[in-house]
């Protein structure tokens, strides 16, 4: 796997999965020196794939920086694979340059609601007066919402063709309706699981949904956000523990582990030392473990 620091923008690769991360915090965004190396902005990552639109997990506040290396002609061509539907993996469509455009269109894959509501029903109902100063389908671009659930589907290429990129989507334990994603295109795959909650009791259990989403995956994205002493502050919140996205790595046979959703009292150095941990804990389990952050790239 290769990595490189940048500002997040455009990856020019001939071969392999390009992956982003634009917005790698949960909750909220925040911001400070102390956040400055793994930034401060909520959860949004870009997938490049030769011939193919780019792909995002989530749209937290971290899609408006994606979308400044986006074209603003409404030339834009996107999908969108939303886990769920908390305001810090939605806010940033609002502020996505790209659908500002006549022309552009984004395809969104999200959950329905348990009472009945599309996801097209609770966006256009949030992004709206007197909440937001427009109406949704008043912005120029087009949005277009598809819902999933246990779904699994391909991707249109950047002809508009049905391609190879096959994406599973898994509902998972969390707050509310959430999906887990596995793309796979020739023979690789990505699991991103931003929120997802671990067993009350803090034991190390997981649903079969994730299993089946995170089983031999090349490279794994999932929530770290608590401490142990702050899961069992919190252990109804939704999320789950560094060591156990670790256990959870190891036990499918993920080759990589990405720590994502990093709490937003989070500073540098207590990712660094929660890092430096997992990763002794994931080389004697066989899992390569590093921690997201803003302008981090790569190629799986």
């Amino acid at each position: 796997m290769l990595y490189c620091y940048g500002s997040g923008g455009h990856v020019e690769q001939t071969s392999g999965i390009g992956i982003t991360f634009h917005g790698v915090r949960g909750s909220t965004p925040c911001h400070g020196e102390g956040i400055a190396r793994y930034g401060g902005n909520t959860s949004c990552v870009s997938v490049a794939i030769p011939g193919h639109d780019p792909i995002l997990f989530d749209m937290g506040t971290g899609l408006r920086y994606f979308g400044m290396s986006q074209p603003l002609d409404g030339t834009f061509r996107g999908h969108a694979l939303l886990t769920h539907l908390h305001w810090d993996h939605t806010q940033g469509l609002a502020f996505f340059a790209p659908i500002l455009c006549a022309g552009a269109r984004l395809e969104v894959y999200g959950p329905a609601q348990e009472d009945g509501r599309t996801v097209a029903d609770v966006i256009c109902s949030t992004f709206c007066p007197p909440l937001f100063p427009i109406n949704f389908e008043e912005f120029p671009g087009a949005v277009n919402f598809h819902d999933v659930s246990d779904t699994d589907f391909v991707l249109a290429d950047s002809h508009g063709i049905p391609g190879d990129v096959a994406v599973m989507a898994r509902l998972i334990p969390h707050v509310g309706p959430t999906c887990g994603y596995r793309l796979t295109w020739h023979g690789t795959s990505v699991t991103y699981m931003s929120d997802h909650q671990m067993p009350y009791d803090g034991s190390l259990r997981a649903a079969d949904a994730a299993i089946e989403l995170a089983q031999g995956a090349d490279l794994l994205i999932h929530d770290s956000q608590y401490t142990k002493r702050e899961f069992a502050e919190k252990s109804t919140w939704g999320h789950c523990t560094v060591e156990f996205a670790v256990w959870l790595a190891a036990e499918v046979g993920a080759k990589r582990l990405a720590l994502f959703h990093h709490d937003p009292t989070r500073c540098d150095e207590a990712i660094d030392r929660q890092t430096k941990a997992a990763r002794l804990l994931g080389e004697r389990k066989g899992v390569e473990v590093f921690a997201a952050a803003e302008g981090l790239t790569l190629t799986v």
